[in-house]
């Protein structure tokens, strides 16, 4: 089907962050076609959406979160985002227990959200890997959902892992501990690598030389897939609130040399010249749950606005913790503490996008483009009681205000 949404204030969220008052966008094989300024004439075979008077922004991005994996509708049954038997488990794939069936996926149609980045909890200090994935597609095969897996790899500092099992009289029991853990594992996978790499070597060698081959090294999955954290195939998504867990996942991922997302930063506000001088991004939230834990005595919603303005790239993510049918309000509340409408817009679409390192596909509304469109009533992060009346997601409708057997 191709569509041709018409009359609408579209928001581009691209590089010029251009604002067309009144425009056409076409779609076609699931991609932006075309976005035309003005009235645009449009072919019979387009299907029109008249969207006069209405909003039409990028689907939003949820740069961390476990939907999919934790189903709380069918309790126990349903929990299936953290591994808790080991506190290194990164031979688990978010991807292998993901429900494309999950309610949470339903509820993010409506809420305008199109793409979320998915995957283990924090129980663990190294939790296993993330995938990407659309939050609607015909089939129940969560194979179709997929944008990339693995699109990260799931690491935690802080008071989870060292509750997990410190609590049985297991390593970690305290923040040393957890740090020594992700050392041991790293310095294991470097070490495993250079055992292939010398294997790879011998083999030329024998080859060319008509030699016997030596005998391949024993796989290890779990450091496979550390090794594609070192060599920078893939970011690790740390997972840390207070200033001092912040800074380890820093020095820690510099010991290593590798690429590094801040995952909650809930103090990073406190540091925020700091994480600019290193350059790291952040996924901060979820800033609507309360002082369940000592890490989060300090969170506020003032943290992206002071992270923004020290010169950090950052992005709003719900982590699970606020239903993503009203995801919305989590960027209004940044921009509410002073963080600019715009860059409050940016944080859910193009700053997302770039954090996931899917960019190329989704984030802004341009030429070549995933079709991931919503069609609000107002601007979302200006007015949090604009209505979603449309939802489309790789140029399918995904959700329909007038059509709720859409969801």
């Amino acid at each position: 089907m191709k569509y041709a949404i018409v009359k609408g204030k579209i928001y581009t969220v691209n590089k010029e962050e251009k604002i067309i008052d009144k425009g056409t966008i076409l779609i076609k094989e699931g991609k932006i076609e075309a976005i035309l300024e003005g009235d645009a004439s449009v072919s019979e075979d387009y299907k029109i959406i008249n969207a006069e008077g209405n909003h039409i922004l990028p689907g939003f991005i949820d740069s961390h979160t476990h939907q999919g994996l934790f189903d709380g509708s069918v309790g126990w049954a349903g929990f299936d985002g953290n591994e808790m038997t080991d506190p290194n488990t990164a031979i688990v794939r978010a991807i292998d227990a993901i429900n494309p069936e999950d309610p949470g996926l339903v509820e993010a149609r409506i809420g305008g959200v199109t793409t979320i980045q998915t995957g283990p909890g924090s129980g663990n200090v190294i939790g296993g890997t993330n995938s990407i994935i659309k939050t609607y597609c015909k089939s129940k095969i969560v194979d179709d959902l997929l944008v990339h897996t693995p699109s990260s790899l799931k690491a935690a500092l802080g008071e989870n892992p060292k509750r997990v099992y410190g609590t049985d009289k297991k390593l970690p029991s305290t923040r040393m501990g957890t740090a020594a853990v992700f050392r041991k594992a790293f310095v294991e996978a470097q070490n495993y690598n250079n055992k292939w790499k010398e294997y790879e070597l011998k083999k030329k060698l024998a080859e060319e030389n008509g030699d016997k081959i030596p005998e391949k090294p024993e796989r290890d999955l779990s450091k496979e897939t550390l090794v594609k954290v070192l060599s920078k195939e893939i970011p690790l998504n740390f997972h840390c609130h207070q200033t001092n867990d912040i800074v380890t996942a820093i020095r820690l991922t510099e010991e290593f040399g590798i690429d590094l997302v801040l995952i909650h930063a809930t103090e990073g506000h406190k540091i925020a010249d700091y994480l600019a001088k290193k350059d790291v991004p952040c996924s901060i939230g979820p800033s609507l749950v309360g002082f369940e834990k000592v890490e989060l005595r300090n969170i506020t919603f003032e943290t992206p606005y002071l992270l923004w303005k020290a010169g950090v790239k950052i992005s709003i993510q719900s982590d699970s913790f606020t239903r993503l049918r009203y995801f919305s309000i989590l960027p209004c509340m940044a921009y509410k503490e002073g963080l600019p409408l715009n860059e409050a817009l940016k944080t859910v679409t193009i700053n997302a996008a770039e954090m996931i390192n899917a960019e190329d596909r989704i984030g802004s509304l341009e030429v070549g483009k995933d079709a991931d469109i919503v069609i609000w009533s107002d601007h979302p992060i200006e007015n949090f009681y604009a209505k979603n009346k449309l939802t489309f997601i790789n140029g399918e409708i995904a959700y329909n205000i007038n059509d709720e057997d859409k969801k």
